[in-house]
């Protein structure tokens, strides 16, 4: 369960929503690459150059627009909230200018979040250390076509990195780490097609990866109201020593026809990949788990936990190892395919 979603609504920034609609439908709206840095260099009556860059992240935010470039220059910024969309074609990118350590030091305006995208679709956040936040490093909601790429989101107050109700979304190549209360990377609300891939889940209270349909949060209509995440990608990605307060490595609520592979799990103080029914408007079915990797801790659960009628699962070449005294590699209740040809199951 989580908190309902605001539902604030996108903004085009200090040109105004009808003369940028104008520029748009005449081709005549010209991406910019422009800058940020630190005071005194960093000004935000200057024109935003790399000679004389901004000097605050919320001001690129309100001024930023599809196609738009934001490089962010070493040092330690307050956070930023943005409801500008991109497009497609045109995305919006916010990321730190290559070989440059930007931090994130102080929640953005509006929520307790580091970075919050409300209503901000078809944006790219990329290279920010995002520590220490009241409640997310990196939030993005009502969305759709979001790239989350390169961040450090290390001790912040309830999750690394959050999503609610986005379609299309790309979780890549992060590092999400000792959240205080819950998840590494939570993935929720019936969003189709999140791809989660290549990154480092470690030290979190709950789950390293959280996915939850969950039915009772309203999506104000932006996607599909049916409580179930479907066509997810989960691969690549390292999980290690989560699960202290309870979860999984990997968590499925209301997740189907996703795909779970080469994944390495290891130290879990809960379960390891568990796919269910709770929150979601469904239960977990017609997934394939491969490929995976997974090591209990002596304190946890299953390596594999399939429960709450969550049939028609394919598991196949995995290697399922718990170090429990009692529990064994796979409590699985409801499962349709499993093949067994060249792995170790203890």
């Amino acid at each position: 369960m989580q908190e309902a979603l605001p539902t604030t609504r996108p903004r085009r920034g200090r040109l105004g929503l009808a003369l940028a609609a104008l520029l748009l439908a005449a081709g005549a709206l010209p991406a910019e690459t422009y800058h940020v840095a630190l005071p005194p260099t960093g000004n935000d009556a200057n024109p935003g150059t790399l000679a004389q860059p901004w000097a605050t992240l919320q001001h690129a935010a309100d001024t930023v627009g599809p196609g738009d470039t934001v490089l962010v220059h070493v040092g330690g910024y307050a956070g930023f909230h943005l409801t500008t969309s991109g497009t497609a074609a045109l995305p919006i990118v916010l990321r730190a200018a290559p070989g440059e350590v930007v931090s994130i030091t102080a929640d953005n305006p509006v929520t307790p979040d580091g970075i919050n995208l409300e209503g901000a679709s078809h944006v790219t956040i990329e290279g920010f250390r995002v520590n220490g936040r009241t409640r997310a490093g990196i939030r993005a909601v009502l969305c759709r076509g979001v790239a989350i790429r390169g961040n450090v989101a290390d001790q912040n107050g309830r999750w690394g990195i959050f999503t609610g109700c986005c379609e299309d979304l790309l979780i890549e190549d992060n590092e999400a780490s000792r959240s205080g209360i819950e998840h590494g990377v939570y993935v929720s609300n019936s969003g189709d097609r999140p791809v989660v891939r290549g990154n480092y889940l470690w030290g979190n209270n709950a789950n390293g990866l959280h996915m939850n349909g969950d039915l009772s949060v309203d999506c104000d209509g932006f996607v599909p109201q049916d409580g179930v995440i479907s066509q997810a990608r989960v691969e690549g990605n390292v999980i290690q020593g989560n699960g202290v307060a309870g979860g999984s490595g990997i968590n499925g609520d209301g997740v189907q026809n996703s795909t779970l592979r080469n994944n390495l799990i290891f130290d879990s103080h809960a379960s390891g990949i568990s796919l269910y029914q709770i929150d979601g408007g469904a239960p977990s079915t017609g997934n394939l788990v491969e490929h995976n990797t997974v090591v209990v801790a002596s304190n946890g659960r299953w390596a594999l936990n399939i429960q709450d009628g969550s049939s028609g699962n394919t598991v196949r070449n995995n290697t399922f190892w718990s170090d429990h005294t009692s529990r064994g590699a796979m409590d699985a209740v409801s499962y349709t395919h499993l093949t067994l040809p060249t792995k170790r199951i203890v």
